[in-house]
């Protein structure tokens, strides 16, 4: 696992896209967050994927919680998808290409400005494979279009 979201691309295998989890130590539902995105990124649809994890209690986790902008602190866990520029050397937030309108299945949890979810505690608190594959899904139809 590389943590390149702030840095340029040095890694040998690199991959096209990366799952950034915001979490912090202790947080029950944070390991079950890593769980599940482990457990869809081994299989081989989603390969094209690696994930960062970011601990958001130290000066990296914070440094680059913060560059997200649109997540709420109060709702952690939360995670966003990047894309390796070429041009840029570095990965960088994919758009949420439809800001605001409702999505049927990421509800509340889906973020409002870079594609991505954050965990809802007025309802299920609970972010979910078929949530995280619809996002995963969401970034690879983006490129494709």
């Amino acid at each position: 696992m590389h943590n390149l979201s702030t840095e340029g691309a040095t890694a040998l295998d690199l991959r096209p896209y990366q799952v950034v989890i915001f979490g912090k130590a202790g947080c029950e539902k944070c390991k079950m967050l890593n769980k599940r995105v482990d457990k869809i990124l081994d299989k081989p649809e989603w390969q094209d994927f690696e994930k960062v994890y970011l601990d958001i209690m130290t000066e990296d986790g914070l440094i680059d919680f913060c560059n997200a902008e649109c997540i709420n602190p109060q709702r952690i866990p939360a995670f966003t998808v990047k894309k390796f520029d070429h041009e840029r050397e570095r990965y960088e937030f994919m758009m949420n290409k439809n800001p605001g309108s409702h999505d049927a299945v990421c509800g509340s949890t889906k973020l409002y400005t870079y594609l991505g979810i954050q965990t809802d505690y007025s309802s299920t608190g609970t972010i979910t494979p078929k949530m995280i594959q619809h996002i995963l899904l969401e970034a690879k139809k983006k490129t494709d279009s």
